[in-house]
């Protein structure tokens, strides 16, 4: 039986992580998911749990809040008419193997080993949010063909190693090809459905030592984190939507580039046992 003492600390952690995530999500436009791996990595450790399979909880359990977050995005953005549903659904068949893969690879891993393919992956992202331009162009139009299958099957792949949706790869790669950013944002909602719900369903049949995970875990996916991170993030990311229109987000994004730079160096300093 959990104690209900740290199943009440767990829970107060949550609330803040989601809180957080929510914020984040609306203010600069990022998915949950490169918040919420990290801190629910350190909430979990923080509170006694570890194990070899720890990364593999973090993910799975953020993948499943991306479900609902992403299908309530992409519903909003198509009242409005942005979302490109000619790019969603020809990188579809793609992304979804690619998530698929990236399923069973994680699942294969040590936790050590995700956190330092997360580490690696998020100074990506963090360096391209801190430095990156919305000028810069690879094409003028999204790629068709092979090319198109293999970028499909790189973005489902290693967003499932990172726990995240479709919009911190997405978005950039549809934006380098000339995707108006907010037709990028909407089309990617869509990925990040695509990429979480294989995802989520392989993960619920990876069985996690008892011992070592938090309790009431299902296969990988916590159903605590999921309920309390999903209502505070559909609380508070209207919050962070007004305070976006309230300040200009370029330079926020920048400082949080490097922020996730840094929050990324510490988890493989972490990994490599420093």
């Amino acid at each position: 039986m959990a104690d209900p003492s740290l199943i009440s600390l767990m829970f107060v952690l949550l609330l803040v992580i989601g809180a957080l995530a929510g914020v984040l999500a609306g203010m600069l436009g990022v998915g949950g998911g490169i918040v919420l791996v990290p801190a629910l990595f350190y909430a979990f450790s923080q509170l006694g749990y570890g194990g070899a399979q720890l990364m593999q909880i973090c993910l799975a359990t953020s993948l499943s809040t991306i479900i609902v977050t992403s299908l309530r995005s992409l519903l909003g953005h198509h009242k409005k008419g942005a979302v490109e549903w000619k790019i969603l659904s020809s990188w579809a068949p793609g992304i979804a193997l690619g998530a698929i893969a990236g399923m069973l690879i994680a699942s294969s891993l040590r936790s050590a080993t995700l956190q330092m393919v997360f580490g690696v992956l998020a100074i990506t992202v963090g360096v391209y949010m801190a430095l990156g331009n919305s000028k810069w162009r690879l094409g003028a139009t999204m790629p068709t063909g092979p090319v198109r299958a293999l970028m499909s099957l790189v973005l489902g792949f290693l967003s499932v190693l990172m726990g995240i949706g479709g919009g911190s790869f997405g978005v950039p790669v549809m934006n380098l090809f000339g995707v108006p950013i907010h037709r990028a944002v909407a089309t990617a909602a869509g990925f990040g459905v695509i990429i979480a719900v294989p995802a989520v369903i392989g993960f619920l049949f990876v069985q996690i030592d008892p011992g070592t995970r938090p309790p009431f875990t299902i296969g990988s996916v916590n159903p605590i984190a999921f309920v309390t991170i999903i209502t505070m993030t559909l609380l508070t990311a209207p919050l962070g939507v007004k305070l976006a229109h309230k300040m200009d987000a370029r330079p926020l994004k920048r400082v949080f580039g490097v922020f996730l730079t840094l929050v990324a160096v510490n988890m493989l300093r972490k990994a490599m046992g420093f």
